[in-house]
């Protein structure tokens, strides 16, 4: 298992389509940011067969800090939280045998 970066991505669609990176660069950090923008909105986003996701409300807790032992107070927030489409489930079950 390797670790992909954005850059690489993006070399990758610049490649594939025979388009300049300075081109395709803009245009998935865009698509980034709005998905971004419409998570913290609070919308779901659903992509048919790669995925949805949607944002989940964590309730508030109680932890401890392990190395005085006290009782802290860690308030609610959001998660993002991603489901598989069919597509995506159906590829990374098949390259697993």
């Amino acid at each position: 298992m390797s670790t992909i970066t954005k850059k690489e991505v993006i070399d990758r669609i610049a490649e594939n389509t025979n388009t300049k990176r300075a081109v395709v660069k803009p245009v998935v950090q865009y698509f980034l940011d709005e998905i971004i923008d419409e998570l913290a909105k609070n919308n779901r986003l659903e992509f048919r067969d790669f995925g949805v996701f949607e944002t989940k409300i964590r309730a508030a807790r109680t932890a401890q800090n392990p190395k005085t032992m006290e009782q802290v107070t860690v308030p609610a927030k959001r998660n993002v939280k991603f489901k598989m489409g069919r597509l995506m489930k159906q590829k990374i079950n098949a390259s697993e045998t």
